[in-house]
This record gives C-alpha cells, sequence and structure tokens, in this order.
C-alpha cells in the first residue's frame, strides 16, 4: 500500500496558507478559477471538506477542495466495533487527586495497528458538545492495511517517542519521527505505517482546531516560526481492493465500514484544511537572562484556545535542550499548584526534574491544584550547585499536555504502569527552617 519508508517526501511550508498542489503524475488536475466546475479534469470528482463553519470569519475559516478519483461517500454502512481501551466514559472512575506517574508503557506482545493499540489514559468533556480532550497512548508493531481512520470527534495531535510513522493522508505522505510532531484534524482520512515497534503520544481537541500562540510582547518572532511546519503535497493511487476499511472514531465509539477502493485517490486539493507535521528541534527558547523563571508558557509550540481569552482548551508545551544562566535563582522547575491539568510526557532522554523515576514511553499527570515539583534529589543538588551558565536537557525532549479542563483517569489507565510509589520521591524532603538567633534573643529581652 505505502511506498518504501525510506521515500523522501516532499512537502509544502508554512503554517495554516492556503495551499494549492496536484500530483505530478496528472497535471493540470487542480481546476483553475472555480471550485465545482460542470466536469473536472481527468474526469475527477469535485468534493469538499469543512473544517470550519460556512460562516466563520475569514481569517478562522478552514475548508478544504478534493478533487478525487471517487466521493467519499462510496461506502457500506458503517457498523459498531470492538474499541478496544478507546472510551470517553469519564464518569465511570472514581476520582483521584494523587500525583500520578506511570511508567513506560508495554509494547504489544501480538500484532496490533495503530488503531488497536490506542489507549485512553485520561480525559474531560463530550465530542457531541464539542468540548473538552482526551490523552491516549499508542503502542503498536504493525502497518493499518487496507484500513485507514479518521476522526469525528476532533483533531488529533501525535507525539512520536519510538519508531517512525510512514501517514498516508488523503491530502498525501508524511513522515514523522521521534522528535517531530503531527496534526490531523478531524474528518481527515489516514494510515499509518511502522516497522516493528512504535510507541507515542496522542492528544485530542473536541473544542476547536491548533494554532500558534500570539506572541504578545516577545515581539514578530520566536517559539515556532511558520515556515518550519510541513503540509505534505497531493499525492494519489488508484487502487480497487476486495475489501478496504474504514474506521470511524463518533462520540468515543468506533465504527467501520467496507468500500471496493483505496480513499487516498486525491489527485489535487487546495485549500488551508490540512494535516502538518513539525520537528521540535526547530523550536526557537525565549529564557530568563537575569533571574527567577518566567512561565512555561514560554515553550509553547501549539494552543487550542478556549473562548475564554487567555485560557486553554489545550496547549502543547515542550522543554527543548536551552541555556539556564538565571542568577540567584533554584533554577529547576518550582513547587507549583495549578488552576490547570499538567500531563507530561517524555520523547527520550532525562527531566531535570525527576531524573530516575520519569522515564521515556511513560507519563505523569498533575491534576488541578494538586502539588507538584522537583523531587528531593533534585531539591538538594540545585540548591547547593554553584551558579553557572549551563547548558540543560542536553539529549532530552520532554513535553506536557496543559488543558483548564479537570480530566479523569481511566479504569485502563489506573490498572496499567501505575507507579504506586510515585509520592515517595517528595518524602524525604527535609525541614531546613531555622530561627534567626538574633530575633530569638531580642524577644528573650523584652520578656
Amino acid at each position: 500500500m505505502h511506498t518504501e519508508m525510506a521515500t523522501e517526501l516532499k512537502y509544502l511550508s508554512g503554517f495554516g496558507n492556503e495551499f494549492a498542489t496536484e500530483d505530478s503524475r496528472c497535471p493540470g488536475s487542480l481546476p483553475e478559477g472555480q471550485n465545482n466546475p460542470q466536469k473536472c479534469p481527468y474526469g475527477l470528482y469535485a468534493e469538499q471538506l469543512s473544517g470550519a463553519a460556512f460562516t466563520a470569519p475569514r481569517q478562522e475559516n478552514q475548508r478544504t477542495w478534493f478533487y478525487r478519483i471517487r466521493p467519499s461517500v462510496i461506502h457500506k454502512p458503517f457498523t459498531k466495533i470492538d474499541r478496544g481501551n478507546v472510551t470517553h466514559d469519564w464518569d465511570s472512575v472514581e476520582p483521584n487527586p494523587n500525583q500520578l506517574r506511570w511508567k513506560p508503557f508495554d509494547f504489544p506482545t501480538q500484532k496490533k495497528d495503530f488503531v488497536e493499540g490506542l489507549s485512553t489514559i485520561c480525559g474531560a468533556g463530550d465530542p457531541k458538545a464539542r468540548s473538552g480532550i482526551a490523552i491516549y497512548i499508542y503502542t503498536c508493531n504493525q502497518p493499518m492495511d487496507n484500513k485507514c481512520l479518521y476522526n469525528s470527534d476532533g483533531d488529533f495531535l501525535i507525539v512520536p517517542q519510538e519508531g517512525a510513522l510512514h501517514i498516508t493522508t488523503e491530502m498525501g505522505k508524511m513522515n514523522v519521527n521521534p522528535n517531530e510532531i503531527c496534526v490531523i484534524q478531524r474528518g481527515i482520512r489516514f494510515s499509518i505505517d511502522v516497522k516493528g515497534n512504535a510507541r507515542g503520544y496522542v492528544l485530542e481537541v473536541f473544542s476547536d482546531h491548533f494554532q500558534l500562540p500570539n506572541l504578545g510582547p516577545i515581539g514578530a518572532n520566536g517559539l515556532a516560526n511558520p515556515r518550519d511546519f510541513l503540509t505534505p503535497v497531493a499525492w494519489y493511487e488508484d487502487r480497487e481492493v476486495k475489501e478496504f476499511t474504514v474506521v470511524s472514531k463518533y462520540h468515543g465509539y468506533l465504527f467501520s465500514a467496507t468500500q471496493g477502493h483505496s480513499p487516498f485517490d486525491v489527485v489535487a486539493w487546495h485549500g488551508n484544511y490540512a494535516p502538518y507535521k513539525y520537528d521540535l528541534s526547530k523550536f526557537m527558547v525565549i529564557n530568563c537572562v537575569a533571574y527567577d523563571h518566567a512561565d512555561p508558557s514560554i515553550f509553547t509550540v501549539l494552543t487550542c484556545p478556549s473562548l475564554k481569552p487567555g485560557v486553554a482548551v489545550a496547549d502543547f508545551v515542550i522543554f527543548p535542550p536551552r541555556w539556564s544562566v538565571q542568577e540567584h535563582t533554584f533554577r529547576p522547575p518550582y513547587y507549583h499548584r495549578n488552576c490547570m491539568s499538567e500531563f507530561m510526557g517524555l520523547v527520550y532522554g532525562n527531566y531535570e526534574a525527576k531524573e530516575e523515576g520519569f522515564q521515556p514511553g511513560g507519563a505523569s499527570l498533575h491534576s488541578m491544584m494538586t502539588p507538584h515539583g522537583p523531587d528531593f534529589e533534585c531539591f538538594e543538588k540545585a540548591t547547593t550547585a554553584e551558579l553557572q551558565p549551563q547548558k540543560i536537557a542536553v539529549g532530552t525532549m520532554a513535553f506536557m499536555f496543559e488543558s483548564s479542563f479537570s480530566m479523569a483517569v481511566t479504569e485502563w489507565a489506573n490498572k496499567n504502569k501505575l507507579d504506586a510509589d510515585y509520592y515517595q520521591c517528595w518524602q524525604p524532603l527535609k525541614k531546613h527552617f531555622h530561627f534567626p538567633q538574633a530575633k530569638e534573643t531580642s524577644n528573650k529581652r523584652k520578656k
């Protein structure tokens, strides 16, 4: 189904651009001057995919026109299938306000593709109301042969941790390696090919689409630059098969329908609603150069805003290699209680605040107002270290999904790889308080 994994693919550069692309095998397949001609070039069908309401403001309106060999309406009826560990049944589990940490999730011992290896860790809200998020881990070891998935509930932000993902979408192909991410928006059909074991994280937003954060006083440049986001060029296959399975994620359940051809038959397309990928090593880090900390919002790659200004449905934040130069400052992340939920994952390396227990392929969740911060060893080391300019997080990529939603942890996540001893990392923290001797003597004299 897919071309060789080593194939060098071509991309279109820019975030949120209006793209126009056609497969080079069919020059002139993109109609000129109109979207829906009476007869499309090469006998193609015109089909629109809307990612926003027709009447959304122009700067927020997202849609793409496909020119395809067959319209996507050609399939047999959808029927419900086993959804495995995919769930949005948040009310079926008991709330748990504790600090939670998961050891690396196991690779499958049997053959599983991306859909079969998708497991919900936590989430909140309801896709029927277009409000909320869900967070998943995926572990898989085989390609989605003659099978594709589309998500009716929201957008997927995929963070590979181990194993490259070779993704075919209706718009074209992407290779996404660890230390890269990709976003596949609501409704776009895609298939994932892997070679060997693959593992990673997925953030799903029900509410809206991801966008670049506003830069405010930072100015015009910095953080993730728009030019570094890559969207696939048009690519098609005209392939008839006995049975191609189309899986739909709808209201938190999985449904499947069959058809006799590949859905990746889009010869040309134009629009601004398309999947994209981004290399995290290209992030332009902003940091403190005098004292104290700036808020971790300076590390935001993508955000999905809520209706309340400045409050996110979800932020995707990274902690890349960078220089630490602050004077008179406790440099690791400080102790914190937050009105947001913080889910962290580790792609590779060692996270500075918890170098031992937090491992690549694992995760942690610090829920709303649950205290968290550096473990004992990190605190003792950082409070006694000589403060010199230091390159930190070298060989490391940690990230955070931060949300204004208070998330419930699924039954599956409560039973799989949960580290029951996580709380122990803070127990050795010592009392360092000492009453000033001069003040104590003065008080005795007054008596």
